[in-house]
């Protein structure tokens, strides 16, 4: 039997999946979000985060610009809109392993939340604390209070062996629960892992399968950045960002490296960026049940769209 993995990167060769958009229109102000279901046909949601080459949120598409693709063949786009105003719902998980003992990784993990919680919208949107070594806890309960977030931080410590891949999983779980359609997972980690059952393919299909985008956010120290010449490295000699960018693009989230105090401010404010300007798209699910590839693509290459790139459809009432 095939792997979820391998269905899902059937034909893409394994690559992370890089979308593009065109311009077009303004969107209806105000427009709602996409329902889940209509008329009693199952539909399939996705949270589109559009960009133009400067990073910048793109606001005025409309569903013209939009092409959705099923397993490569073109689906029709039945619900559509776009929110910048809606609540947020993100859990926030930190790797405090031992291994963030290192160049002080666990201090600039808590200031990467610190500055993600200035942008916190007070009373509309929500926001959990999580933290793992070998196992998951909860540190902070969901809340619409940042500073009860704030006040656990102190609470982190590190020790102990990382299942980070096991703790991705099972957090982006959690936010499927939440009510609101625009939910991510902040993770903040220095990119290793340990003693995980679970695969970075293993993850990759169960956050994209319930359309929680991952993003993850690696500390390392300044000499470390592969920009400024370094290559942390795995023990199999992999850089260690390979695969969380892999996770994180296949999720329709994205990976981004923190070393200097100005990187991490940058980084907080384009993750709260992402989260407000998204497209919700919806087209009908597929009667096949099983794994089921989906890309959004339109004519523009200049504009870069971030979707999760696979759903799971269930199976019908009559067994089919």
């Amino acid at each position: 039997m095939r792997s979820l993995w391998q269905a899902m990167v059937g034909g893409l060769g394994g690559a992370a999946l890089l979308l593009t958009t065109v311009h077009g229109q303004q969107a209806a102000p105000g427009q709602a979000p996409v329902a889940t279901f209509r008329s009693g046909v199952s539909l399939v949601s996705v949270n589109a985060v559009v960009k133009d080459r400067r990073g910048r949120p793109v606001r005025n598409l409309t569903r013209d610009d939009f092409t959705v693709f099923e397993n490569g063949a073109a689906r029709p786009i039945v619900d559509f809109g776009f929110s910048d105003e809606g609540p947020v719902s993100f859990g926030v998980l930190v790797d405090q392993s031992g291994s963030m003992t290192l160049s002080n990784n666990l201090d600039a993990a808590r200031e990467v939340i610190r500055h993600l919680l200035a942008w916190f919208d007070a009373g509309k949107d929500e926001v959990a604390l999580f933290a793992f070594d070998q196992r998951l806890r909860e540190v902070q309960p969901f809340t619409s209070d940042a500073s009860a977030v704030t006040d656990a931080l102190p609470k982190l410590s590190a020790y102990g062996t990382t299942a980070l891949y096991d703790a991705i999983a099972s957090t982006a779980e959690r936010l499927e629960k939440r009510p609101t359609p625009r939910r991510a997972l902040v993770v903040v980690t220095d990119g290793l892992d340990t003693v995980s059952t679970k695969t970075v393919q293993d993850v990759s299909g169960i956050a994209s399968a319930i359309d929680v985008p991952v993003y993850v956010v690696v500390v390392m120290s300044p000499s470390n950045h592969p920009d400024r010449g370094g290559s942390p490295l795995r023990a199999d000699g992999e850089p260690i960002t390979t695969r969380l960018a892999n996770l994180a693009y296949w999720t329709g989230g994205d990976m981004l490296i923190a070393s200097t105090p100005a990187e991490t401010s940058q980084i907080a404010r384009r993750l709260v960026v992402d989260l407000r300007h998204q497209y919700q798209l919806a087209f009908e699910s597929s009667a096949k049940a099983g794994w089921h590839q989906v890309a959004v693509r339109t004519r523009n290459p200049d504009l870069q769209v971030r979707a999760r790139s696979g759903y799971i459809a269930q199976p019908s009432s009559d067994g089919n």
